[in-house]
């Protein structure tokens, strides 16, 4: 950056006895707040205000601002410094005040170019250009190098950097250079256009109608895979559930117990009998009562009657 040096030079008269003292402020542009104080001199010595960084930028240009001289000198300057700036010289009884404007303006940064549309002939292609940095106004100017000017057809906007063609061609190919310039600078960049040619729109149907057919064919295959195999299963599943299935062999049958034998050849034998005309049945071994027992009469048998579970009384 550069640095500028705001003049301020004072004579005082004769009268004038008072002790020197010289201010610098940036006058606020809000009327209800106050200014800024940057640097003074009072009594021979500087004092500076603000932080440490702005103390570096700014000094009196002269070394002894008593000699006549309080010019204020800004170093690496910038568009920060852009401001109205006040020199303020007082020695009593005399007092005297000076305003100046300062302007700061950045030149352009490095324009960035690009193309939008595909540089298809016969479709719209679109140049761009812009500066990421610098003071404004900033001027946009295309132009083609080694080919000549533009073709007619095409329109550019100086104030976006936009380079518009409604119909491309071959013959807007070429290098082509974008400038970026304001008070202070410019800056440009450059980019190859091309003219392409359009696919074959044929081929283009074509191949899209082949994709397409390839796609309904992998879905039917896929489809009948899919029904197959559900079929399959279902077949499958079917015919297991109509298998005869062998069961597992019976028991061996068991001999007959000897327990059992023996318990059915030692069923209760019956004997019916009446005595004293009722009748009377014992179970168990069969016994002849004798005829002389109590002076009864002998026992008069009556025939067997056929029992449900045991069959006929023995």
């Amino acid at each position: 950056w550069d640095c500028v040096t705001l003049g301020c030079s004072y004579k005082p008269s004769p009268r004038d006895t008072g002790e020197l003292d010289i201010e610098w402020s940036v006058i606020s542009p809000d009327t209800t707040q106050k200014d800024q104080m940057l640097v003074s001199y009072t009594g021979g010595t500087k004092y500076f205000y603000g932080n440490h960084a702005f103390e570096r930028e700014l000094s009196f240009a002269a070394g002894d601002p008593s000699m006549g001289d309080a010019s204020l000198s800004i170093a690496l300057l910038s568009p920060a410094h852009t401001a109205t700036y006040q020199c303020k010289v007082k020695k009593a009884p005399g007092v005297d005040m000076h305003k100046m404007s300062l302007v700061v303006m950045e030149k352009p940064s490095v324009p960035k170019c690009w193309v939008e549309g595909g540089e298809l002939i016969g479709n719209p292609v679109s140049l761009h250009c812009e500066s990421a940095k610098g003071s404004t106004p900033l001027k946009y100017t295309w132009r083609r190098e080694r080919a000549g000017s533009i073709p007619d057809g095409a329109a550019q906007n100086s104030v976006t950097g936009e380079l518009k063609i409604s119909n491309h061609s071959e013959s807007f190919a070429g290098i082509y250079l974008c400038e970026a310039n304001n008070a202070v600078g410019v800056e440009s960049c450059m980019l190859n256009l091309k003219a392409n040619k359009p696919p074959n729109r044929a081929a283009v149907i074509v191949g899209t109608i082949v994709g397409s057919l390839l796609l309904i064919f992998i879905f039917l295959v896929f489809v009948a895979l899919l029904y197959w195999k559900l079929s399959s299963r279902h077949r499958y599943e079917k015919e297991l559930s109509n298998d005869i299935r062998e069961d597992a062999p019976p028991p061996d049958s068991r001999p007959v117990s000897r327990h059992t034998s023996q318990s059915a050849s030692q069923l209760p034998q019956v004997t019916y009998c009446q005595v004293d005309g009722t009748e009377v049945m014992n179970e168990g071994l069969s016994h002849t009562p004798s005829s002389t027992s109590h002076g009864h009469r002998p026992v008069k048998h009556t025939p067997a009657e056929y029992n449900s579970k045991y069959g006929y009384a023995v």
